[in-house]
């Protein structure tokens, strides 16, 4: 029996010590600050890396196919909420036409989705 807990505490420490080295699939981004706080449901997220590159939920999309990428995820709602996570150092012009394509599927679709740029905490 003693030799049964050994046992199990090997593969708790094997276990936990594989689960930490296991990066997450996450896009490193500096986003702006902010000292507002919103807070919405958020509907699907899109993001814009320092190399200008965007991704709808993690998965990299050219800026021509936005509007067929983001649209599985709101055609079935009204009032859909799309978080735009930036990176501070992208131009607003990139972040316009996430805005723009949002803008289409609204118009398209008679719907009234929103965007929400997210932002960090403001360093005091």
């Amino acid at each position: 029996m003693a030799s049964m807990s050994d046992l199990v505490f090997l593969l708790l420490i094997f276990f936990m010590l594989t689960s930490t080295l296991v990066a997450p699939n996450a896009i490193k981004l500096l986003l702006p600050s902010s000292s507002s706080k919103t807070m919405a449901k958020q509907t699907v997220t899109v993001y814009i890396n320092d190399k200008y590159q965007y991704f709808v939920e993690q998965k990299q999309t050219a800026e021509n196919f936005l509007l067929p990428s983001l649209l599985p995820y709101v055609k079935n709602q009204i009032d859909a909420t799309i978080v735009l996570r930036s990176d501070k150092t992208v131009p607003v012009q990139y972040i316009v036409n996430v805005i723009d394509a949002v803008n289409k599927i609204n118009e398209q679709y008679n719907c009234k989705h929103k965007v929400i740029l997210a932002t960090q905490p403001l360093k005091k």
